[in-house]
């Protein structure tokens, strides 16, 4: 056979000597196609291959009669009859198998769409590192959408990762994030005001108003270089954007089941203090850990918890591990 570089001509016609069934076929012009190149195979492989077969298809031809198609023949076995040798023969072979692995390319390169995944990459289902700060957890679990308000809150969150760098070189990247959350509160003030309940919507301008004030205040810390006194005063702005999101909450967001309606139940928030005593331990004040109970995403779990705390059922109760 010819090398893997040598291309190949085939007619568009059948061998003079192949018999067809159709009756009607469109005469095309005698040129010759050309198809591509062929890589080399063993001889004894193509001899299996061709001995295991006993003829040689080429796509049909158009015709005016759909029942009848034009079909090329060839016999291996040597006769004075054959159609076709064996060279033109393992030429078709190849043409054949390379016309079914090898996809057309018609001009279709410039509407295809990349080859992608059927599963999408597990990193877009992972929008970022998990929320372990409580106060966070309790701002993000409000049943509200007000977006203005969040992008207030991401940038005085994100102040807690720009102080993990050491030194007063943390302190560019809190400003940053001041810069940020200042100008978010001052373009979407309205927005924000707009998604108030009309009850709490005067205790939530004010809220508004001493945010402002904070951060502005924080800008100061930042130009005194003064790190120490950052952490406490992002805390502060941070009880004040939740302030103005729990004000944003009107009424309960949904209908708790029936079947719940005879147990107590916590419609909004309740903050308990549990005081613990450290047992046998003198030199150990008592610790005292404030609890935020949220009925709004549990409001039978966290009602069930408060009518045990006002019926007295934890107290002088060891703690069980």
């Amino acid at each position: 056979l010819p090398g893997p570089t040598a291309p190949y001509f085939v007619p568009p016609y059948p061998h003079p000597e192949t018999t067809t069934s159709s009756s009607a076929s469109i005469g095309l012009p005698p040129t010759p196609c050309f198809i591509g190149t062929v890589p080399p195979s063993p001889p004894h492989r193509m001899a299996a291959a061709l001995a295991s077969s006993r003829c040689c298809r080429r796509p049909s031809l158009l015709t005016t009669d759909r029942r009848r198609s034009s079909v090329a023949r060839c016999a291996l076995s040597g006769g004075k009859g054959n159609s076709f040798s064996w060279k033109e023969c393992a030429i078709s072979v190849a043409l054949s198998v390379g016309l079914i692995t090898v996809p057309p390319t018609f001009g279709w390169s410039a509407h295809a769409y990349p080859l992608e995944p059927v599963i999408p990459d597990i990193s877009v289902l992972i929008s970022g590192p998990p929320i372990k700060d409580p106060g966070a957890l309790l701002r993000y679990a409000l049943p509200i959408d007000n977006k203005a308000i969040r992008e207030v809150q991401k940038p005085l969150e994100d102040i807690t990762d720009s102080l993990k760098v050491s030194g007063v070189r943390a302190l560019d990247s809190v400003e940053r994030n001041v810069r940020q959350a200042s100008r978010a509160l001052t373009n979407g003030r309205s927005l924000i005001l707009s998604g108030l309940a009309e009850s709490k919507r005067a205790n939530g301008e004010k809220t508004l108003d001493k945010l402002a004030v904070g951060l502005e205040e924080l800008q100061r810390i930042i130009e005194d270089r003064n790190r120490n006194a950052v952490a406490p005063k992002q805390k502060e702005l941070l009880n004040y954007v939740g302030t103005v999101e729990e004000d944003m909450v009107d009424g309960f967001p949904y209908e708790v089941p029936e079947e719940y309606n005879n147990m107590p139940l916590l419609k909004g928030r309740a903050t308990v203090d549990m005081t613990v005593k450290i047992k046998d331990n003198p030199n150990v004040e008592d610790c005292v850990f404030r609890i935020v109970l949220d009925g709004y995403n549990a409001p039978v779990t966290s009602g069930n918890f408060v009518d045990l705390v006002e019926r007295k059922f934890y107290d002088g109760m060891e703690i069980q591990r």
